[in-house]
């Protein structure tokens, strides 16, 4: 088991180093080829955050374990909410000024509520992921309509900034592009090995190691993400990436995991996992969402954030074991 330990460890570490190099590169190949500020950090960056989910997803529904896949997809969206906006609006208060976040908000709250019709049976088959993909694409242009015309948003100005710190000539941006993208699976392929391993050793399923280890490993790249830009005073790019990422869980990754192999569910996922998603996402809606006062997560905002996921972690030890 310490051999385990060991590559979880190796893996998280390696699959942070990786996506952040990933993204950094993908996102100045696309500066070089054009693309709008908004574009690219609604699409590019969305993409390159969430990619350690999908690869490790991905990587366990082929390896035959869709329940590490389906906790890593759940648990990463929970993670994001409670602890990353939960750390970040206690650290500082987060200002939401961006028409596009407010119009994604509804968005997000309607997709996690949707979630519930292909978990009601416990499985999600074939059919439903690749209708769980279809709306992915929706989405993704939808995405990229709003990345066209919204220049004059202010998330257009936070991403153009972010961009502007992370110049690079194109030839370094592809070469960090290809080898974040073949570290991102190397690591994954580790992490999900250690995973499981650790999980047939404790004797508790893999879906509780991917709602755990896995899925607080795969958000680091959010976390780490949201507090710079917090300090930066870029407080929209915060907000957006735990939102946009969200998005990228519940349909990418449940739908690529899906595809590849149907999943079948523990009864927990729906009563328990799913309805923790939901509340805290309904949650940070009314949080943050409020008629004509103006959107801000504040301090006590993040600490019940925070003592939300306390509380859902220890009735997952309690349940999981």
């Amino acid at each position: 088991m310490l051999l385990a330990v060991v590559a979880v460890v190796l893996g998280l570490a390696l699959l942070v180093w990786s996506a952040d190099r990933f993204v950094d590169g993908a996102a100045a190949t696309a500066t070089h080829l054009g693309m709008p500020p908004l574009l690219i950090g609604m699409v590019i960056i969305g993409f390159g955050t969430s990619a350690p989910e999908m690869v490790v997803s991905a990587l366990a529904s082929l390896q035959g374990n869709p329940g590490l896949a389906l906790g890593n997809a759940f648990g990463s969206s929970i993670t994001n909410i409670a602890l990353v906006l939960g750390i970040t609006a206690v650290l500082a208060p987060i200002a939401v000024s961006s028409q596009v976040l407010k119009r994604e908000m509804p968005i997000l709250i309607a997709i996690t509520l949707l979630m519930a019709i292909p978990l009601y049976d416990l499985t999600i088959t074939s059919a439903e992921a690749w209708m769980i993909l279809a709306i992915f694409a929706a989405y993704m242009g939808w995405s990229i309509y709003q990345g066209m015309k919204g220049k004059d948003d202010v998330l257009a100005g936070e991403y153009d900034q972010e961009l502007k710190e992370n110049q690079m000539p194109l030839g370094k941006a592809i070469i960090w592009l290809v080898i974040g993208l073949v570290l991102l699976v190397l690591s994954s392929r580790l992490l999900v090995w250690g995973a499981v391993d650790i999980a047939v050793a404790l004797g508790v399923s893999d879906l509780v190691i991917g709602l755990t280890v896995v899925a607080i490993g795969t958000s680091l790249p959010e976390l780490a993400s949201a507090i710079a830009a917090v300090r930066k005073n870029e407080h929209d790019l915060a907000f957006g990436n735990v939102i946009g990422s969200n998005m990228f869980n519940i349909l990418a990754v449940v739908g690529i995991a899906g595809a590849i192999q149907p999943i079948s569910l523990e009864p927990l996922v729906l009563s328990r996992d799913w309805l923790a998603m939901t509340v805290l996402t309904l949650l940070l809606a009314i949080f943050s969402f409020r008629i004509n006062r103006p959107t801000r997560l504040n301090r006590i905002h993040g600490i019940v954030l925070l003592l939300c996921y306390t509380a859902y972690t220890l009735y997952l030890l309690k349940t999981g074991f």
